[in-house]
């Protein structure tokens, strides 16, 4: 536990220091887990997230995805992700909405170190990102640009409160970071950075609610970064097994 707040203390620190913010975030987001068999659960993911409280919309996703546990600490998956990215901001990034297709694969890898629950994460993103050209006085979709991404995040979970010898709230620290892959129009290494902290009330086995602080970099394409944005989430995520017989 001590470890937990120390690392906790840590973070919030460094968060102090940085100076720029841009957009005040809060994100709405879904989780929702389905065993269809004894190895395998199909899940949806959504999210609406919201600039500088909820005065602009900045994006919306729905990702669908297969789940394979290949053992117990190893989890595959291969999913869909459909984005639309807003334009917001005083001084809008995009001059339009923008359109995402992704297709892309996943491993994860979780095991355990004491109390501690630590999770690797490494996604590999096959995007096609629209491209809008000038119409008149409005933007329209002109072709789709393929892009790939790698994206890596470390999460640690370590139990705060327990009843009865179960876990109701559990801490998390994560970090997850975005790489794009190969050359295009002058991007950079760094496409994002999360650090995340927060804490996870266990309503049961099926339903959870989470509440994290993301400070997030989005570094534009000449790899300096455009956006630190203080963000708030919030989370529900849900959990069934439709393959128990009755």
């Amino acid at each position: 536990m001590k470890y937990f707040c120390s690392i906790t203390l840590l973070l919030f620190i460094q968060i102090g220091f940085l100076k720029k913010f841009h957009h005040n975030n809060i994100w709405l987001h879904y989780v929702g887990k389905n065993m269809i068999s004894k190895k395998t659960s199909f899940n949806l993911e959504a999210t609406m997230r919201f600039a500088n409280g909820f005065e602009q919309a900045q994006q919306f996703f729905i990702r669908p995805s297969i789940d394979y546990q290949v053992s117990k600490p190893l989890i595959l998956s291969i999913g869909y992700t459909y984005y639309n990215t807003y334009s917001y901001g005083t001084i809008p990034l995009n001059k339009t909405s923008i359109p995402e297709h992704h297709v892309w694969i996943q491993a994860s890898y979780k095991h355990q170190l004491g109390d501690f629950t630590i999770t690797h994460r490494l996604r590999n993103e096959n995007r096609l990102v629209g491209m809008p050209i000038a119409q008149g006085a409005d933007y329209v979709m002109d072709y789709f640009e393929y892009r790939n991404r790698i994206r890596y995040m470390l999460t640690i979970n370590h139990p705060i409160l327990r009843k009865n010898n179960r876990t109701i709230v559990n801490g998390i620290l994560a970090d997850e970071a975005f790489f794009n892959v190969g050359s295009f129009s002058g991007a950079g290494v760094m496409n994002q950075n999360r650090i995340i902290a927060g804490l996870a009330y266990i309503v049961n086995l099926h339903h959870q609610i989470q509440f994290a602080y993301i400070h997030q970099n989005v570094w534009n394409k000449a790899n300096t970064i455009e956006e630190i944005n203080p963000t708030l989430r919030i989370s529900y995520l849900s959990n069934f097994d439709f393959s128990k017989k009755k």
